[in-house]
């Protein structure tokens, strides 16, 4: 059964396909952020500026001795200059995601929506802007439409050093190809591209990759009853927050089926904290790791595949 807990009066379940939105309010749009990410809600405080840094970053202040940088979101979102008003009672959204504190300037929060990830539709062609987009979904929030921000692509903007890392398999050393089938579901195009291309370095090649949670099960339960099911996927690679089905639900899903099951399943997600880690153990993820550890991933990947490979050999009997 799903485990359950209360948060600010709503409940929350595991793998039931749910997430909670703050809606949150920057030049008279909505917008919306996983609470999941969020730390802390404080009101702003005075920023120290720091030279030379990307224009949306206003600088630093430090609360309670963490040193904590602050972006104006209307100012990248606008891309024009946005200077705090004076006396005005803007907020700091705190958050807290791949292992790091960043705040960020918005005009007032509006509330808290749970929903489904199937009531988040992903932004078609002509708004998504490919690789460029910061929009992870559209949601219904009552009544209001939201847009579901990728704070993960803003701070990758602003801070390339904070992003996946192609660079850490060289670290690795030498690699020979490996024709293992890995499926991945990961809904942002260009963290798809960065994994993959790492991947592709390590010597994975043999890679699948779909949008989200429910275009992945589709495929898998598609050849579930498969004979050669294990030819075909050896390895899932899933991401938390995606539209359509969460990597909670997906983990959930193949994890109560007795024939997909024995596929490992690693979940990699900027979202990897104490909780969310049971929340994974709980739904049966083999492993958990943080982006944008590239590195780690790989290694752990190549752990699970000896693992499968040993299983699959004795026919799951260990």
């Amino acid at each position: 059964m799903a485990k359950k807990e209360e948060k600010e009066g709503i409940l929350l379940e595991t793998g039931t396909n749910e997430i909670e939105i703050m809606k949150f309010c920057v030049l008279g749009e909505y917008y919306g952020i996983n609470v999941a990410k969020v730390k802390e809600i404080m009101m702003s405080e005075r920023v120290k500026p720091m030279p030379h840094s990307h224009p949306a970053v206003e600088g630093f202040f430090k609360p309670r001795d963490t040193l904590i940088t602050v972006i104006n979101l209307a100012e990248y979102l606008s891309g024009e200059p946005q200077k705090p008003k004076e006396g005005s009672r803007d907020l700091f959204i705190i958050t807290n995601f791949n292992k790091m504190m960043v705040a960020f300037r918005v005009d007032s929060i509006e509330g808290i929506s749970r929903i489904s990830w199937r009531d988040i539709s992903k932004p078609d062609k002509t708004l998504e802007n490919g690789d460029n987009s910061i929009a992870t979904g559209i949601a219904q929030c009552d009544n209001e439409l939201v847009t579901i921000l990728d704070f993960e692509k803003i701070v990758a903007e602003i801070a390339p050093e904070t992003s996946i890392k192609v660079s850490e398999i060289d670290k690795l050393g030498k690699r020979s190809r490996n024709e293992s089938p890995i499926v991945i579901a990961e809904d942002s195009v260009l963290l798809q591209k960065m994994i993959r291309d790492a991947l592709d370095k390590a010597g994975y090649g043999n890679v699948v990759v779909f949008n989200n949670g429910l275009e992945c099960w589709n495929y898998l339960q598609g050849m579930s009853r498969d004979p050669d099911i294990y030819d075909k996927v050896n390895l899932v690679i899933t991401d938390l927050e995606m539209p359509m089905m969460d990597g909670h639900r997906l983990t959930k899903l193949i994890k109560d089926d007795q024939v997909l099951k024995h596929i490992p399943v690693v979940i990699f997600s900027s979202l990897i904290n104490e909780q969310m880690f049971l929340k994974g153990k709980e739904v049966g993820a083999d492993e958990q790791l943080s982006k944008p550890e590239i590195g780690h991933l790989v290694t752990v990947i190549d752990g699970l595949l000896d693992r499968f490979h040993e299983s699959l050999s004795t026919g799951f009997t260990n």
